[in-house]
C-alpha cells in the first residue's frame, strides 16, 4: 500500500507529519509513505495579520484542494488550523495522541518568568485570542503584531528589540525548543486555541484502506478532546476573525470544557466553565458554544446602551 500524505512546507510541519508517517510504517512495514508538501494562503502572505487574508481554512484550503483531488490520499493538519465545519466527502479519520496544549511565555534573556517582565515590555503577538488574555494579566504590556513560524518568532525577539513573544508549547516541544519557554500559561490563565497540540488526519470520506490503516494512531483521550473543541468552535462562530479559544480536561468520568469568545475590533471578550459526563463531549461543546455567543451579545447591547 503507498500513501500520498500532504502537508505544509514548514519545520513544524513536516516533523508533525514524518511523525504519523513513521508511525505508519511501524504499524505495518509494507506501507510506502511518500511526503508531499504544499504551500498554503497563509504561507504565502506574511505581512499581514490572519484576518486580513481570509477566514477559516488559510492553513488547510490548499492542502484540501489536493485531497478532494486525489494529489494526496491524507492530510496532515495542525488541528487548530482546521475549520470547525467537514467539507463534503472528507472526514477526520484520527486525531493521534496530543502534544501539551497550552501557551508559553518565550522572553529575551534575563527574564524568567511572566512577573519578571518590565513595565510596559514589548510582547510580539498576532493573535486576538492570545492578546486579550494577556492584557487580562498585564495590561500594561505594549503588543507588537508579529507573524511567522516559531523559528522566525523566535529569530524576531533579538531582531526588533522584543522582550518576548507568545507560542504554543507543544511546536516548541516539537522543535526542540523547551529550553525557551519561561512561563507556560495554564488553562485558567490562558485558554489555548481548540485543538491545541493536536494533530488533525484528513481523509476522503470513502477511503476505506486509508481510514483502516490511521485507525490504530487514534488516542481515545485526544479525539474526546477534540469533539468538545471543535464542537465549541462551531457553536461559538469561531474564526480567525475573532479571538476564541477552548480546552477540554478529561478526569475519571467527567469531561470539563474551558471556553472564551470575544469581540472582533475591541477587548470586550467572555468565558464560562461546564461539565458533563463522558461521551457527551461534542454536546457540551455546543451548549457552552451557543451560552458564551448569548452572554458575548448581551454584553454588547449593554454596552450600545
Amino acid at each position: 500500500m503507498k500513501l500520498v500524505i500532504g502537508t505544509r512546507a514548514s519545520r513544524l510541519a513536516l516533523i508533525q507529519t514524518q511523525w504519523v508517517a513513521d508511525a505508519l510504517r511501524r504499524q505495518d512495514p509494507a506501507v510506502e509513505v511518500e511526503i508531499k508538501t504544499i504551500t498554503t494562503k497563509g504561507d504565502r502572505i506574511q505581512n499581514l495579520p490572519l484576518d486580513q487574508i481570509g477566514g477559516q481554512g488559510i492553513f488547510t484550503r490548499a492542502i484540501v484542494a489536493a485531497l478532494h483531488s486525489g494529489e494526496i490520499d491524507l492530510a496532515v493538519h495542525s488541528l487548530k488550523d482546521m475549520p470547525s465545519a467537514m467539507e463534503e466527502g472528507l472526514d477526520l479519520a484520527c486525531v493521534p495522541a496530543r502534544e501539551d496544549p497550552r501557551d508559553a511565555l518565550v522572553a529575551r534573556p534575563g527574564i524568567a518568568s511572566l512577573e519578571e517582565l518590565p513595565q510596559g515590555a514589548k510582547i510580539g503577538c498576532g493573535s486576538k485570542r492570545r492578546i486579550c488574555q494577556l492584557l487580562a494579566l498585564r495590561p500594561d504590556l505594549e503588543i507588537c503584531p508579529i507573524r511567522g513560524n516559531v523559528d522566525t518568532r523566535l529569530d524576531r525577539i533579538e531582531r526588533d528589540g522584543l522582550d518576548g513573544t507568545i507560542l504554543a508549547v507543544s511546536g516548541l516541544k516539537r522543535l526542540g525548543w523547551a529550553g525557551r519557554i519561561c512561563h507556560p500559561f495554564s488553562p485558567d490563565e490562558m485558554i489555548p486555541a481548540c485543538g491545541q497540540g493536536a494533530l488533525g488526519l484528513q481523509i476522503r470520506a470513502d477511503d476505506r484502506a486509508v481510514k483502516a490503516a490511521l485507525a490504530p494512531l487514534e488516542d481515545p483521550l485526544a479525539a474526546r478532546q477534540a469533539a468538545a473543541e471543535r464542537a465549541f468552535l462551531a457553536a461559538a462562530g469561531g474564526s480567525c476573525h475573532l479571538p476564541v479559544g477552548a480546552y477540554c480536561q478529561v478526569e475519571g468520568g467527567r469531561s470539563t470544557l474551558l471556553g472564551m469568545l470575544g469581540t472582533e475590533d475591541g477587548p470586550l471578550w467572555v468565558e464560562g466553565r461546564e461539565s458533563a459526563p463522558a461521551g457527551e463531549e461534542a454536546a457540551l461543546g455546543r451548549r457552552l458554544g451557543e451560552q458564551l455567543k448569548a452572554q458575548l451579545a448581551q454584553r454588547l447591547r449593554e454596552t450600545d446602551r
